[in-house]
């Protein structure tokens, strides 16, 4: 399965778990909001990309299927 991880600008206050957690799809900009791949999870990397969704402080991060 095809799936993507997405972020609510919005929701997202910065702190930076996510990119700890998966720093080869998610990497921060200068004021600590996470920069998220356009590439599709790799299936090796799925796991981690559910941990960080699930540990998201604010839930603002979501994996979402691909097109």
């Amino acid at each position: 399965m095809n799936q993507r991880l997405k972020v609510d600008m919005i929701g997202c206050d910065g702190h930076g778990v996510c990119a700890e957690l998966v720093p080869e799809l998610i990497g921060l900009d200068e004021w600590g909001y996470p920069v998220i791949s356009a590439s599709p999870v790799p299936e090796h990397l799925a796991k981690h990309a559910r941990k960080a969704v699930t540990l998201c402080p604010q839930l603002a991060l979501r994996l979402e299927a691909g097109r």
